[in-house]
């Protein structure tokens, strides 16, 4: 039994050909924007690539400009088709191409899918690649005179204050690093000596944070030096609420800007999707609607559409049977090769007579 079968007119398949074409060239607006929102994020993640570990984060973004471009050729070709359908002369031509394109527009939705599920699930990736990043470019923070690193203190107190954040994970990350460049030390001080001897590695550590750290919301002034040193300021307490440097990470800031960035553009492409399988499921109808006219002759007369041909059930099965008849058939062939190969490999005994 046919799944989905509809009883069509010459008028039902006017109207569903005029309505594939336009759903079609809605799909293309919706690819154009499936292309911006991934080259947007593709701007939106170069901009911070200095605090990044690796690339991995651009598959997300590169995911959705293939597909907007797909989207956009997939159903330019389909609108073209329906337009066509609607004179049977011209859609004579695409008859023998429906079927091959109908297949790949079902592997291409599968695809849509999958680039939906991505944008939701690439948070992990993105967590590590930014914590890791971080962790590097803060230790250049210093090197303001280091070719190839003298941008990276900009970069991050650029990127402290605009998503009020401070270190990698909180403030105190700066504390475990010199972000005070040697150019900057008076080495004849005893203070800045200690420090230093005080220090396995030789590098000055202090409680103190850059001063793009500094919440200008907090009610007195910016405290980053001696940050966690109650007696050096007076009515101080670094551990209360009213502690005037950003409390949050910039790994959570930034994961939190680009991970809602991803999901939401992850709901718009299954929207897409929904969209591009009703739209194949509407070209099937409109596809066996057209084939199932019993007089080519007679455009007007009645015929049937559907979507399988079958039930979902025997369409599997026979699905199933195919793929094993095809793996059958490799084997064979495959076992013939290696007979024709071994009979290849025998010399034909000599007999020598004395």
């Amino acid at each position: 039994m046919a799944l989905l079968k509809v009883k069509f007119n010459q008028k039902k398949r006017v109207k569903l050909a005029q309505g594939l074409w336009l759903m079609n060239w809605f799909s293309v607006f919706a690819g154009i924007l499936v292309f911006s929102m991934g080259l947007f994020l593709k701007i939106e993640l170069r901009k911070r690539s200095e605090v990044m570990d690796n690339s991995e984060s651009h598959l997300v973004p590169n995911s959705l400009i293939l597909m907007g471009i797909l989207i956009c050729a997939f159903n330019g070709f389909a609108g073209k088709i329906c337009y066509d359908s609607l004179d049977p002369a011209k859609f004579a031509k695409w008859k023998p191409l429906l079927k091959p394109y109908l297949a790949l527009c079902f592997l291409f939705n599968i695809l849509i899918f999958f680039v939906a599920l991505i944008c939701f699930l690439m948070r992990g990736s993105l967590e590590s690649t930014l914590a890791q990043g971080l962790k590097n470019s803060m230790k250049f923070y210093r090197d303001t005179d280091t070719p190839g690193r003298c941008f990276m203190k900009k970069t991050i107190d650029m990127l402290q204050i605009e998503f009020k954040c401070c270190g990698n994970n909180g403030f105190k990350d700066w504390f475990e690093i010199q972000w005070i460049s040697n150019r900057y030390l008076d080495f004849s001080s005893k203070e800045v000596k200690d420090r230093i001897k005080s220090n396995v590695d030789g590098r000055y550590l202090v409680d103190g944070v850059p001063f793009s750290c500094c919440n200008p919301s907090s009610p007195r002034p910016c405290i980053q030096y001696q940050v966690t040193n109650n007696s050096a300021h007076y009515s101080y307490d670094y551990q209360t609420e009213e502690l005037n440097l950003w409390r949050r990470g910039c790994r959570e800031a930034l994961l939190y800007y680009y991970s809602s960035m991803m999901s939401s553009m992850g709901a718009v492409v299954l929207l897409v999707w929904l969209f591009e399988m009703s739209v194949m499921a509407g070209l099937r109808l409109l596809h066996t609607s057209l084939e199932s006219i019993a007089n080519p002759e007679d455009p007007e007369c009645e015929s049937e559409g559907w979507i399988l041909e079958n039930s979902l059930k025997d369409t599997l099965k026979s699905a199933l049977e195919s793929l094993k008849k095809i793996g059958k058939f490799n084997q064979v062939e495959a076992d013939a090769e290696g007979a024709e190969g071994g009979e290849g490999m025998k010399t034909p005994a000599i007999t020598t007579v004395s």
